[in-house]
């Protein structure tokens, strides 16, 4: 499809065409990322044991803020580049995109030399004890030693999908999966190097998949290229693209603070095994909430092209599509942790405690698990249609207003039970008011007409 044509597709191609077409590339995208996230979980789990992936769930809170500082650039960025692309300036663009490399390496590097200077104290405070630690800091060392070529591909593989090229930037998120998958078992069992092997490999694959990207991005003939003069930092694209990241960054400022508030209360009310099967049970919701964002990738360009368009009955079909898709989704997660949980964690671990403790856990977690595919497109919705403080406020509600107090209250009632049944409640919760703003919207649409 050439880009004449393509936005006028949007508004007359069928709704359910074009989802398809724009959410099976970001499934398939961030399906791979969440399996990159459960690949070492898997072989760790096995080739190490259960502590070791209590240590491996500890590092969690601190990948996440990693992943905060790298969003506040990334995200930014990446859309910076779109918005000027759109506007043929080439230039700006350019200057953009050796920005993204400054910032990554400056960043990547202050992040960690701090977090290794205080490293064990940091994860004493995320629930390490004198079991674990080891686990812990053998990973996390190895993956802040790599922080940089984490944050580096990270940012311009965001980069490569707003220049024009998703499906390159698909395949890039892909290799590292395939290699890390390949580099696990190797390292860990043959090298006998443990959870230290599963570390390595996961900085090996991102090496790989940034060497790719710098390949890409060295091409003279692409319309953004690397070149000598674009790698002085300018305070107004700087300061942009910190402005357009600053929601994912302080949704993975919440993501961590929730995962600290989580581990701490396993830690004093079940001990370090309940925090590796919250390890475990985080990683297989993650795979479904991934799919969801895909698909809420796909929806927003339709939403927001008819949206602005005018054409409303367009955007309210795609939004129900995509809702009945989120939720189909949820619910599969839902079943599968109603009906077989002892098997969907026994991938992770042959250790018998620790698969009663995740499978207990998972039947809890999942309670209200259908509504939530509901309530994360609905604040997608939001966005796609230009209403971003909503859409801030539906993304933070469930951690912040509901998620952390159920935090600090419910565990010193019902003791470990309280930390697991905090997180259904947030999502019933979440759901509810996401149901009420959205109903309240098509209300307002309606008394204006739309």
């Amino acid at each position: 499809m050439s880009e004449r044509k393509a936005p006028t597709a949007l508004g007359t191609e069928k709704t359910g065409k074009l989802l398809m077409q724009y959410a099976i590339p970001s499934i398939i995208a961030m399906t791979a990322a969440s399996l990159y996230n459960m690949v070492d979980s898997i072989f760790i789990g096995h080739g190490v044991g259960p502590l070791a992936i209590s240590g491996l769930a500890l590092t969690f809170p601190l990948m996440n803020l990693a992943a905060a500082f790298g969003s506040l650039i990334g995200v930014g960025a990446a859309t910076l580049v779109s918005v000027k692309l759109g506007q043929k300036d080439y230039d700006t663009a350019q200057r953009i995109l050796g920005n993204v490399v400054v910032l990554n390496v400056v960043i990547g590097i202050v992040f960690s030399i701090v977090t290794l200077l205080f490293l064990d104290p940091i994860l004493y405070f995320f629930g390490a004890s004198e079991s674990t630690i080891d686990y812990a800091r053998n990973y996390i060392k190895i993956i802040l030693a790599g922080n940089v070529v984490t944050h580096l591909y990270l940012g311009l593989n965001s980069v490569l999908r707003s220049a024009g090229h998703p499906r390159q930037a698909m395949l890039a998120t892909i290799a590292t999966v395939v290699i890390n998958t390949i580099l696990d078992p190797i390292f860990i069992y043959l090298f006998d190097w443990g959870i230290q092997g599963a570390a390595i490999a996961t900085v090996v694959a991102q090496v790989v998949a940034l060497l790719w990207l710098v390949k890409l991005f060295m091409n003279k003939n692409e319309l953004i290229h690397f070149r000598k003069s674009i790698f002085r930092l300018k305070k107004k694209i700087v300061t942009a693209s910190f402005s357009i990241g600053m929601s994912p960054f302080l949704m993975n400022m919440a993501a961590t603070v929730v995962v600290l508030l989580i581990n701490q209360g396993l830690k004093e009310h079940g001990g370090d095994l309940a925090i590796g099967a919250y390890g475990i049970v985080n990683r297989l919701i993650f795979l479904f909430l991934m799919i969801v964002m895909g698909l809420n990738q796909g929806m927003q360009p339709i939403a927001g092209y008819n949206f602005g368009a005018q054409l409303y009955s367009r955007v309210i079909h795609v939004l129900k599509l995509t809702i009945y898709a989120a939720t189909a989704v949820t619910t599969t997660g839902f079943l599968i942790g109603m009906l077989i949980p002892r098997l969907a964690v026994s991938i992770f671990t042959p250790d018998t405690e620790m698969i009663d403790l995740a499978s207990k856990g998972l039947r809890l977690v999942v309670l209200f698990f259908p509504i939530v595919g509901f309530q994360m497109v609905t604040s997608n919705f939001f966005q796609s249609i230009g209403m971003a403080r909503k859409a801030i406020f539906l993304s933070l509600i469930r951690q912040i207003l509901f998620l952390i107090p159920c935090l600090f209250i419910l565990p010193e009632i019902f003791g470990s039970t309280g930390v697991w049944i905090s997180m259904p409640i947030a999502d019933l919760a979440a759901g509810i008011v996401s149901a009420t703003m959205l109903w309240r919207q098509f209300r307002t649409f309606k008394r204006a007409g739309i």
